[in-house]
């Protein structure tokens, strides 16, 4: 227990993808992986990340030549020292979890094999073995009791397969994963069958079928605490069978969806081979895959071998091998695909490996904990069609590269060694295509390529260590993009990586400038955050350069492929904005978990973070407090009242902290609703007649401080020794002697209570300060200097900044305490602290197996970009492995904006005018007209208006040099939104693309 414990302090982030439950499960498991090619390297990797009991790799082949360009565990000299696979590969693997034991064999695993020691594993996973050893192997596996979960995966080529066998009866406790809605109701219809309608038409998220429990219902109380099942209506209403016997609905309550378990049935391969069945993720119909694959596995078995690198003899056998397939008659060949996997099914392509091998690893996670919908039965998918290329592409050369070269040819393996890429992030999925493009060669110094930069500003903490697979314990607190550059020349010493710390923004245009960008291929985003990659499209857009976007979620994983004139760019959609909490409702009306937690959180930032800065800036303006009573004639004490305030109160001992906090308590968690109930009793109605304290909003009830209670005391001692912390009073055990001691006695003070769901949280420096407050502050800061206690260290406070991953420096015992009083304040469920830690700390769930799978499809979206592609071939994908699917959609293709009947724009378009050191506003304007055959009406730089006809005084500015209205730029230019004249007068002006004026007469791209 101690150990699992331990590890989940490293894989935190993964504890809210899976939950505690699942991961004790799967932390008491025992896993069995044959084959450590580059298939089963990745599953290891994944499923020593996530964190099993041990795992025993098993492979019986030798390093060879081959396996560096397919397995990242194996270096030159285990080649050179003719090591065996699993030697070399089980000490790294180790090195990833020291919580996993990781075993190793190289026993022979073959038809002949006593298979009986595989009952002390929980799950199997064969790679690289041949179909009749599977069959065998899957029919012992199924027939235990109970059944030992079996899965088999292959890549050939650009060709991979996935089977998974759970046994008779396999229980699921959560398919999805989601977390329950909360949904409040707007009306119960007393009827057969009832109708519940959603309040103020929030959408319910639920399918026919599902059951939702109520609670806090009025009226129809026969429902609280019940399970119904639901038939949808509509988005916002639902049906749950008959009501018409029960009491009529008055108001309130709310219902959320209960998870039921599901038994799914597995058959074993043997007979699935001839009736699959198939989770589909691509348009390409699986069951002609799987028919040629089921061809190769004939071939193999006859021949003993794979068809040779570019040959074409199993092209010739294939479709009488087709024919013969279980499932010919519901399958026509495919003559692309069988003349694709003759030519490559030698071969092995690394991003497809990694992209099969967390799907693959994600059902190994399935089969120990029961958690998420397993994949029923198969995946069989292709994920490149060839272009027309000579046998003699495919041929090998000796190199680490040959397995790359049989799937996608040798002048394709030449293009990606030149190709010069700049990576921005190097977090989990910027670690995982750093793997790839050392296996794929991308950038190598002797072919004047790069991983032409690679940045982030980061360091390395201990809740990376268990996604970001190139780091290891004594990497933390090291950046992030130097050390990943280390460890990616170590799998390929050849790679030329070039490592920034700098963040890719405004700020740094001066490094990462248009020269910068036209030395480029292409650009690769691995970032965490929407802004970041708004900024990064806008700067590939302007300079016409690929991306290839990607992020995940959890399971959920999504990538996107932009193309310089052939698709939208990242900018061109925009997901709607995050719903805000009403200001009214964290401060007064709070009805959910998410409410209290958010909170807490506000309330830390204001107390332990705002107000201590608020109070620095002050006293840097102010020399001494006495020079702000010496203004206090000519100025208002709105901005100082708030510091006067801190400054009067500032406690000097760690008990005056104490003493602080056991105030807070009582000020938030009793007088807050004294206050509110004082202001609404609870019979109060509104002039409908209606009740004003019904769902969602809920009546407070006063908590009276107990010591004994430790929830009271933990939000004391936490708020004490961040008060302590803010003021830099050094903190003691003592605390219980101090809060016994107290005696407060509180001022009542009834504020108004704000009911407005659009109002604004107020600005702290601006609030308005009565005559009274103001009387009261300068008698506090006279009485303050009389005493002569302020010293330069009172002018002082320190600013905290909150920390959600030290549970030694008291920020989340705060913010869990105050946020758990506050729902037991509301009548609300509390969250327990894993939750708390997720909401405060803004964090998103993240697992190992979405992050492999996404750095894969964007590497194999990398090669089609890199080989001229055409549009049809480029996939954006969006996946769930919980559930699972795969969704491979196309890009969106690029929209031109027409102008004129003849002219015409899009995103990636760009007009210029080269001007020099006397052109005019007016030379512009007729420089755009003669060029592009279009009159100019307004010109606009950045927010700033160069001309617009009927602003005062701009016609004068036409005399004007472009360099006097727009001071050029490092980059000797600066891009212009000109509108252009209607084609209808009365119309409203028409847009453009951007226009590039060059101050010098040169473009940049011919100076670069």
């Amino acid at each position: 227990v101690s150990s699992i414990l331990k590890n989940f302090s490293v894989i935190f982030l993964q504890r809210y993808v899976l939950g505690d439950s699942a991961m004790h499960r799967m932390a008491q498991s025992y896993v069995f992986l044959s084959g450590l090619g580059g298939l089963g390297v990745e599953i290891a990797k994944n499923i020593v990340l996530a964190g099993v009991k041990a795992v025993t790799l098993h492979d019986t082949k030798q390093c060879e030549t081959w396996d560096l360009g397919t397995n990242f565990f194996i270096r030159e000299e285990d080649v050179l020292s003719q090591r065996k696979r699993v030697e070399a590969v089980h000490p790294r693997v180790a090195e990833l979890n020291p919580y996993v034991q990781v075993g190793k064999s190289s026993c022979v695993l073959d038809e002949n094999t006593d298979l009986s020691f595989l009952r002390t594993y929980q799950c199997v996973i064969l790679t690289e073995a041949s179909l009749s050893l599977q069959k065998k192997i899957n029919n012992f596996c199924h027939s235990q009791s109970p059944p030992i979960k079996f899965i088999s995966c292959d890549v050939f080529g650009v060709c991979a397969r996935v089977f998974c066998d759970f046994g008779d009866a396999f229980e699921v406790s959560d398919p999805t994963g989601e977390e329950p809605k909360q949904v409040f109701i707007q009306n119960i219809t007393q009827d057969n069958p009832g109708v519940v309608m959603c309040m103020d038409n929030r959408t319910h998220g639920l399918q026919t079928g599902q059951s939702v429990l109520f609670r806090e219902v009025y009226g129809m109380t026969e429902l609280n605490g019940t399970c119904r099942q639901v038939t949808v209506l509509t988005p916002y209403s639902f049906t749950i069978g008959d009501t018409s016997g029960m009491q009529a609905y008055a108001h309130g309550g709310f219902f959320v969806q209960v998870k039921i378990p599901q038994t799914c049935c597995f058959v074993s391969e043997q007979p699935s081979l001839s009736t699959p069945c198939f989770v589909c993720f691509s348009p390409k119909v699986p069951l002609q895959i799987h028919a040629t694959l089921l061809a190769l596995d004939s071939f193999q078995q006859q021949h003993h071998r794979l068809p040779n690198t570019g040959g074409s003899q199993f092209d010739s056998v294939a479709r009488l091998q087709v024919g013969r397939c279980p499932c010919a008659r519901q399958v026509s060949i495919d003559q692309d695909l069988v003349r694709t996997l003759s030519r490559t099914a030698g071969g092995c392509l690394a991003p497809l490996c990694a992209a099969v091998g967390g799907i693959a690893s994600q059902e190994v996670l399935k089969a120990l904990t029961g958690k998420f919908t397993p994949l029923q039965q198969w995946v069989s998918e292709a994920v490149l069609v060839l272009l027309c290329l000579a046998a003699e592409e495919f041929f090998p050369k000796g190199d680490r590269y040959d397995a790359l070269r049989a799937c996608i040819g040798d002048t394709m393996c030449h293009k990606l060694h030149r190709l010069r890429v700049f990576m921005v992030g190097c977090g989990a999925i910027g670690c995982e295509m750093l793997k790839n493009f050392a296996l794929l060669g991308v950038g190598l110094a002797d072919h004047s390529g790069e991983v032409g930069h690679i940045t982030d500003p980061d360091l390395i903490e201990k809740s990376n260590l268990n996604r970001q697979f190139l780091f290891r314990p004594h990497h933390i607190q090291k950046p992030k993009s130097t050390t990943a550059a280390a460890a990616t020349q170590d799998i390929n010493p050849q790679l030329q990586i070039d490592a920034h710390l700098n963040k890719v923004c405004p700020a740094t245009e001066s490094i990462y400038n248009d020269r910068f960008y036209s030395r480029l291929h292409v650009v690769v985003t691995a970032l965490d955050n929407v802004e970041a990659r708004r900024y990064v499209d806008s700067r590939i857009v302007s300079n016409q350069k690929p991306l290839l976007d990607s992020g995940t979620m959890g399971t959920k994983g999504h990538t996107e492929v932009i193309v310089p004139n052939l698709t939208e760019s990242y900018n061109s959609h925009r997901d709607p904005p995050e719903e805000e909490i009403p200001f009214c409702t964290l401060k007064s009306f709070p009805a959910v978990t998410e409410h209290t937690i958010q909170w807490a959180r506000d309330k830390f930032e204001s107390a332990f973070s705002h107000k201590p800065s608020i109070y620095n800036m002050f006293w840097q303006t102010h020399s001494s407090a006495e020079s702000v009573l010496e203004v206090r004639g000519r100025k208002s004490l709105e901005g100082s009242f708030q510091v006067i305030k801190l400054l009067s109160r500032r406690p000097t001992h760690w008990e005056h902290c104490v003493t602080l906090a056991r105030i807070k308590f009582d000020k938030y968690f009793k007088r807050k609703a004294l206050q509110l109930l004082h202001s609404f009793p609870l019979d109060t109605r509104l002039k409908d007649g209606s009740l004003f304290w019904q769902s969602p909003k809920r009546p407070p009830s006063p908590i009276e401080f107990d010591l004994k209670d430790p929830l009271h005391y933990s939000f004391v001692v936490s708020a004490a020794r961040l008060f302590a912390e803010i003021y830099n009073i050094s903190y003691s055990e003592k605390v219980s002697r101090y809060i016994g001691a107290l005696s407060l006695k509180m001022k009542k003070k009834i504020v108004p209570v704000l009911t407005d769901e659009m109002a604004k949280k107020p600005d702290q420096t601006k609030l308005s300060v009565s005559s009274e407050e103001e009387r009261e502050a300068i008698a506090q800061l006279e009485r303050a200097i009389c005493t002569q206690a302020i010293t330069p260290d009172w002018l002082r406070m320190t600013p905290i900044l909150f920390e959600k991953d030290d549970d030694s420096n008291g920020h989340m015992d705060f913010v869990a305490s105050a946020s758990a009083l506050r729902a037991r304040m509301y009548s609300i469920e509390a969250a327990d602290r894993l939750k708390t830690k997720r909401i405060a700390g803004k964090i998103i769930p993240a697992i190992a197996t979405a992050t492999a799978s996404v750095a894969g499809l964007v590497a194999v979206e990398l090669i089609k970009v890199v080989g001229g592609y055409g549009f049809e071939s480029f996939k954006n994908c969006f996946f769930n492995l919980a559930i699972p699917v795969v969704v491979l959609t196309e890009p969106a293709n690029v929209k031109r904006t027409r102008i004129r009947d003849n002219i015409s724009f899009s995103i990636w378009d760009r007009w210029t005018i080269q001007g020099h050191e006397d052109f005019t506003l007016s030379d512009f304007m007729n420089a755009v007209r003669e060029k592009y055959g279009i009159e100019p009406t307004m010109v606009v730089h950045g927010v700033k208006m160069l001309y617009v006809p009927v602003m005062p005084g701009h016609s004068k500015r036409l005399k004007l040099t472009m360099q006097k209205l727009v001071k050029p730029s490092t980059e000797r230019y600066v891009d212009l939104t000109v509108s252009f004249a209607p084609e209808l007068e009365g119309d409203e002006d028409l847009p453009g693309p951007p226009v590039r004026y060059c101050f010098s007469g040169d473009k940049p791209e011919d100076r670069a």
